[in-house]
């Protein structure tokens, strides 16, 4: 007998749209099969009427704990993402005390927000100036994915320059790591901000100004190069503009091992929202005009940016108030963990007439892939982990404090209304969020590691790759790396 069918939803994949019945044993899919086929369950959910769609994966997420918690933790930020349909996160290293940039502190920081965590979560681990010897480590700890910035970052997470990311990217090579990147040049930032507070200048005009285009495009350039002479995997975090979304498909057409990433954000706001409403909605790279924003939507519809995440980076309101802290030291970030599935639902499927396949494909599979999920993540597919958003396309919703559930309940997206909601969500066969309200066992979420790992084939330090079964994976014990790694 099955744990667990989800009887006759549409089933959303990459590619189409099916009717079909979903059964999870064990907390894997086992079967799928034509709707009016009968079986047997512990527990059936009928999803007639609903879209069935993967787990989603937000690839860019920034929980803060431990450490500002204040801000953000795991039992609110993943109480967040399973009521907003995410069924794994992927967690930043900043904004962590300590930054997550060495093993110890990956199997400490797991220790600590494990048992809170409602979903799936995976780690990145930080390249930072320093620390580039512990990448390995942290591989073998069961990082996923190494943040370096090309731009300015808190003072307790250093940037690096040019030299340092080369040495990064030479490092991950040996065990294939992806190298994400925030890309904005310093000089021109420091420089333009220097210049407007020299001058008296500190309107949120300004703070625009300091944070071109160009500025972006140029950190972004830099950082192909290099991947291109390196033959390295990087992923461009949080691009806001076509113009650097055209530089990536150029890439990508040179056979670039290179992959990129949107916000919700950047597709659904302007600079005008920020210029008008304030900082709430100031965030960097900063929003672009209403003309890049429309732009953009095209390099997500044909996959140069094949992952849509939320870059979800809250705060306490006070951080954002412009009197006390200026244009330029407010805080610059927008919670959105909990509403991109839904913002973006109703922006891609009702008002852009676009099919609810890009839905799978850019907030499921294709983070999947791009950070070594996929195998267990990502599809809804036989031996894959059974998680599910059953999606009302109907259901009409607006955001307001209320319905929120991060530690602090405001957000950019505050007095959006729409279609499409996430009505159940559901973990490895559980339901975790049920009609906007968590409902699962917190400590329920478990550290999902890449299902591809690397093996030492010599002394001599040649290396080569092998995916590991899921079997293995899932036994992998806290701070032991992957199981059957050979060392």
């Amino acid at each position: 007998m099955w744990d667990l069918i989800v009887k006759g939803g549409r089933i959303v994949g990459p590619e189409r749209i099916y009717e079909g019945s979903i059964a999870v044993k064990d907390g894997v899919i086992g079967a799928i099969w034509d709707p009016s086929e009968e079986q047997q369950a512990k527990r059936i959910v009928d999803a007639g009427g609903m879209y069935v769609f993967p787990g989603g994966i937000d690839c860019h997420v920034h929980l803060n704990d431990p450490g500002f918690t204040w801000r953000e933790d795991y039992r609110h930020g993943t109480a967040a993402a399973a009521v907003g349909g995410i069924t794994t996160v992927v967690d930043m290293p900043m904004q962590n005390k300590p930054a997550l940039t060495s093993q110890t502190v990956l199997e400490d920081k797991h220790r600590q927000v494990g048992p809170n965590a409602l979903v799936d979560y995976a780690f990145w681990g930080g390249m930072v100036a320093g620390k580039l010897d512990q990448l390995e480590g942290m591989d073998r700890g069961g990082a996923v994915s190494y943040k370096g910035f090309i731009g300015p970052v808190s003072p307790d997470y250093s940037r690096l320059d040019m030299g340092q990311a080369r040495e990064g990217l030479e490092r991950l090579l040996v065990f294939d790591g992806l190298a994400g990147f925030h890309c904005e040049d310093p000089a021109i930032i420091g420089w333009e901000e220097h210049r407007a507070l020299a001058e008296g200048r500190g309107e949120r005009q300004d703070y625009l100004k300091s944070r071109p285009v160009v500025a972006e495009l140029i950190a972004t350039r830099s950082v192909i190069e290099l991947a291109r002479e390196m033959v390295a995997r990087i992923h461009i975090c949080h691009v806001s503009h076509p113009e650097v979304a055209e530089v990536v498909r150029q890439a990508q057409r040179d056979g670039v091992r290179v992959t990129a990433e949107t916000c919700v954000h950047y597709l659904v706001f302007s600079e005008q929202d920020y210029l008008d409403r304030g900082s709430a909605y100031k965030c960097a790279p900063p929003l672009r005009s209403p003309e890049a924003r429309e732009r953009l939507w095209d390099y997500v519809a044909d996959g140069t940016l094949n992952c849509v995440a939320s870059d979800h980076s809250p705060c306490e309101i006070s951080e954002k108030d412009e009197k006390e802290h200026g244009v330029f030291g407010a805080w610059g970030g927008i919670s959105g963990l909990q509403t991109n599935v839904q913002v973006f639902f109703d922006q891609a499927v009702h008002k852009r007439k676009l099919s609810p396949c890009l839905i799978s494909r850019c907030m499921a599979l294709e983070p999947a892939r791009t950070f070594g999920l996929y195998g267990r993540k990502g599809a809804l597919e036989v031996g894959f982990d059974g998680d599910m958003i059953l999606l009302d396309p109907q259901r009409e919703w607006e955001i307001t404090p209320e319905s929120l559930h991060y530690r602090n309940r405001f957000s950019a997206f505050g007095g959006l209304r729409g279609r499409g909601l996430p009505v159940e969500t559901i973990l490895r066969g559980e339901t975790v969020a049920r009609n906007g309200q968590p409902v699962g066992q917190h400590g329920y979420g478990q550290l999902v590691r890449r299902q591809i790992t690397w093996e030492k084939k010599s002394r001599h330090g040649h290396t080569g790759l092998r995916r590991l079964s899921k079997k293995a994976v899932r036994q992998s014990a806290p701070g032991t790396g992957p199981a059957g790694l050979i060392p």
